[in-house]
């Protein structure tokens, strides 16, 4: 998903600079938390103990360092001989330890990303957060954030931490080691006398390292914020290319492939201008890096050198020396050897902590929002994860509690639907609609008509609560309501699973009823196909599609049901056929209706013109519906005003007769 507004670029670069460590932990502390603590707790004291262990036989290779190199320089081939075992049983150890320290890391891993990707999807889906982050959040690209962030995050705040502590432990042993074995250093200052530098290489080993780190945080400092920007950017390209696989058959009608690949080039320069300059930060920063690594390896040998030479110690105890010293400023140059992996490990947390306010502050709207949804009569086997549509609009606007100007209240009631006083905006504040006044009885049918643009969508989606846009009051029954668009939402799964939707498998139908809503639905064809898993946005046609909506409309039975242009790639004898069945349904649902065929009237009870209703518009217009006989007996056809009210006149009688 690309983001919407064009702010959320610009904000997001910045994200980097602030408390990342703050925002680490509140993405870290729910699971350590959480009803899978003790699990997780008792795999990281494991992985623990087995990275202590990896230290201790480092430890045991320092000595046996001293005592093999002691051997080689006394030819001492028996000496050599046991020292060959020594290495092979903690080679053995070292070995058995490294492999199941892996093993439960990424075992531990699987499991904190399998806890936080239930946290992030089930906060994004619920309270139908993913629809109203396109409004208000500046997040980009939540599909890469659970999919590929939270697995990233996951791999490297363990990796790192348990990095940090193998050196400080490892640091904390050999800083002893290599105290002992450096002995005092005596500089030399003339007439003032000779120096005593006690440990000396551990002080060269900390000046070296610090200096290293130093430098290092300085040089790769501006990678972060190059990494934050990089992995939006392959996310948007990515996306574009995904939108050309879902719109293949568009893209080809269109002979769009010169088009698609001007985007792609556009969206991919992007990728490839802000991957150069990490290349050429990245250069900077190794040119570094590796010198640094290839002076640590002669450094100790070189500052141990005299003492050799001297013949204060022998080979081993050289070699014992460089080992614990590379040890030391290994551990000290944790910072340095690990810069580029912490440096997208911060990127990552700080897009993941933006992620996570967006969700949070959903969650927190909604809350403030329950005071004005105590009056609401919530209908009975709602989940309870589901807000009211009044809560989605006051979440979606941000409102406070106790401000009840400018909204669209919603209230429970009698079955149908009831619209008064309903103005609608665009996002900006634009006047879209003004004045909406309707009703629906159960058993009637409203046709909404205008040309395209007037808003008959918008319409339908504040009613559902989705466009918080608006003020004004909206009437609902108590029961479930459907809508189906024109373009049906089909889901992965089988034939039978995608009828059924958005119920679960558990409370699917049996293969009977759904057998007998194809045949009603004219899909006779697709009976055989019921248990088949299969892509059925590509394999169907829209016309089938929208065929397929109305049998999931007749398994659910829903009370009041909204058709934007549901049924456009039907030919007219199949519409007619579908929409006669709706209404000859023994539920007798309420019908809301968009569309632009005049074969529709005869469906309807009363049309809605929202020509009437743009903010220019004035008066109020009656239309004519000759299509079909009046809903009560009458002399002569019915009339009907835009607000809803009905009007009954004779042909030629300037005098209307209200009814």
């Amino acid at each position: 998903m690309g983001s919407i507004g064009s702010t959320s670029g610009s904000r997001h670069l910045t994200e980097p600079k602030k408390h990342t460590l703050k925002a680490a932990w509140s993405l870290t502390k729910p699971y350590w938390t959480s009803d899978e603590k003790w699990s997780a707790w008792g795999l990281l004291l494991a992985i623990i103990t087995l990275n202590l262990g990896t230290v201790y036989i480092t430890v045991l290779f320092n000595e046996w360092n001293n005592a093999f190199y002691d051997a080689l320089q006394e030819l001492n081939f028996q000496k050599f001989f046991q020292q060959m075992g020594v290495f092979t049983v903690l080679a053995t150890i070292y070995i058995i330890i490294a492999v199941y320290s892996l093993y439960l890391t990424q075992m531990l891993q699987i499991r904190w990303r399998r806890w936080l990707t239930r946290r992030f999807v089930g906060s994004w889906l619920s309270n139908r957060t993913y629809y109203r982050m396109q409004f208000a959040s500046k997040t980009d690209n939540p599909d890469q954030r659970i999919s590929e962030d939270l697995n990233q995050f996951t791999s490297y705040v363990l990796r790192l931490s348990l990095g940090l502590l193998t050196s400080v432990v490892t640091l904390g042993s050999f800083v002893i080691i290599l105290w002992g074995l450096s002995g005092p250093a005596a500089i030399p200052l003339g007439s003032w006398g000779v120096l005593h530098i006690p440990g000396y290489l551990v002080w060269a080993a900390l000046i070296y390292a610090g200096i290293g780190t130093w430098l290092t945080v300085k040089i790769g400092r501006p990678l972060v914020g190059l990494n934050f920007a990089q992995q939006r950017f392959e996310a948007d390209f990515r996306f574009s290319l995904m939108r050309v696989r879902e719109n293949a058959e568009s893209v080809a009608f269109y002979e769009g492939e010169s088009a698609e690949l001007g985007i792609f080039n556009k969206r991919f320069k992007h990728v490839f201008a802000n991957f150069w300059q990490i290349m050429k930060r990245q250069k900077q920063l190794t040119w570094f890096t590796a010198g640094y690594s290839q002076v640590a390896i002669i450094f100790p040998i070189v500052a141990a050198a005299p003492r050799f030479f001297a013949k204060q110690i022998l080979l081993g105890g050289l070699m014992q020396i460089v080992n614990a010293f590379s040890s030391v400023q290994t551990s000290l140059s944790f910072i340095i050897t690990s810069y580029t992996d912490i440096a997208t490990w911060q990127a990552i947390t700080n897009r993941l902590a933006g992620f996570q306010e967006d969700l949070s502050w959903s969650t927190a709207s909604l809350l403030s929002s329950e005071a004005l949804a105590k009056g609401d009569a919530r209908p009975k086997g709602s989940p309870p994860h589901a807000p009211s549509p009044r809560q989605l609009v006051r979440a979606s606007q941000n409102t406070p509690a106790n401000d009840a100007k400018d909204q669209i209240n919603f209230t429970y009631g009698k079955l149908g639907l009831t619209v008064d006083a309903l103005d609608i905006n665009l996002p900006d504040g634009t006047p879209l609609l003004r004045g909406i006044k309707t009703s629906v009885n159960q058993g009637e049918a409203l046709l909404v008509t205008g040309p395209s643009g007037t808003g008959k969508s918008t319409l339908l989606r504040a009613i559902a609560g989705l466009w918080p846009f608006g003020q004004g009051e909206v009437g609902l029954g108590p029961n479930p309501m459907l809508f189906l668009p024109q373009r049906p939402y089909l889901p992965l799964g089988s034939l039978a699973e995608v009828i059924h939707y958005p119920r679960t498998p558990e409370s699917m139908e049996s293969n009977t009823v759904i057998l007998d809503v194809l045949n009603r639905a004219g899909l006779q064809k697709l009976t055989a196909d019921i248990d088949m898993v299969d892509d059925w946005s590509k394999r169907l046609s829209l016309g089938e599609q929208q065929r397929l909506a109305f049998a999931r409309l007749l398994l659910i039975r829903p009370a009041l049901v909204f058709l934007d242009e549901a049924t456009s790639a039907l030919d007219e004898k199949s519409e007619a056929a579908l929409y006669r069945m709706l209404r000859e349904s023994p539920w007798r649902p309420a019908i809301v209706s968009v569309g632009h065929r005049s074969t529709l009237i005869q469906f309807h009870d009363r049309i809605l013109d929202l020509t009437k209703h743009s903010p220019t518009a004035s008066g109020t217009e009656t239309v004519e519906l000759k299509s079909f006989p009046s809903p009560i007996s009458q002399t002569g056809p019915t009339l009907f005003t835009a607000n809803g009210d009905r009007q009954w006149t004779r042909i030629g009688d300037p005098n209307g007769r209200e009814g």
